[in-house]
């Protein structure tokens, strides 16, 4: 199997040509499979970036520029599949791990909110009360909920760092307030 090979099938892709595809399709699919595992463990995620990997190529292999613009057919390939990688990586960290439907639901109110309302402390109430909404909300889910930062993140839609930040800010700010 040569670039040439893989570029030929390619051309004759961009035409429509079935049969090219299978053959491209059978020749590349095995080694980028492997690449991909070396990058996601999760099967299921490798099964879907294959599926839209090479249905983007059938869709796009007239825009393959080939050798002479400096490319060959393999890296083509593998630079779709790594973006359809993280892609759908970064799908994934968006999409919250427990349905809505199965979060518990309180039957009695939170700690923040009795904090709040000064039945903890008129003190740590007005300091609470203080807090910017999303420091508040961030150290409500850990402090009060005993949430993780990975949780946390998935729970307000936030990247774990963006979270590790806003928890350090908000006891900053607590302590300087009951200080």
């Amino acid at each position: 199997m040569t670039e040439l090979d893989e570029e030929h099938l390619l051309r004759r892709v961009a035409r429509a040509d079935r049969a090219a595809f299978d053959e491209l399709y059978r020749r590349t699919s095995p080694w980028l499979a492997v690449r991909l595992r070396r990058r996601c463990a999760d099967d299921g995620m490798v099964a879907e970036v294959m599926q839209d990997t090479y249905l983007a190529v059938w869709r796009a292999a007239g825009t393959f520029a080939g050798v002479q613009g400096g490319g060959s057919a393999a890296g083509w390939l593998w630079t779709i599949a790594a973006r359809r990688l993280v892609d759908a990586m970064r799908k994934r960290a968006r999409r919250p791990e427990t349905p809505a439907e199965e979060l518990p639901v309180r039957s009695t109110p939170a700690a923040e909110d009795e904090a709040l309302a000064g039945s903890i402390g008129d003190e740590v109430g007005a300091a609470l009360a203080r807090l910017a909404p999303e420091l508040r909300a961030v150290l409500h889910a850990m402090v009060l909920d005993g949430l993780t930062v990975r949780e946390t993140s998935i729970l307000l839609g936030l990247p774990e760092g963006t979270v590790k930040s806003r928890a350090r800010r908000a006891r900053t700010t607590l302590k300087e307030a009951l200080s």
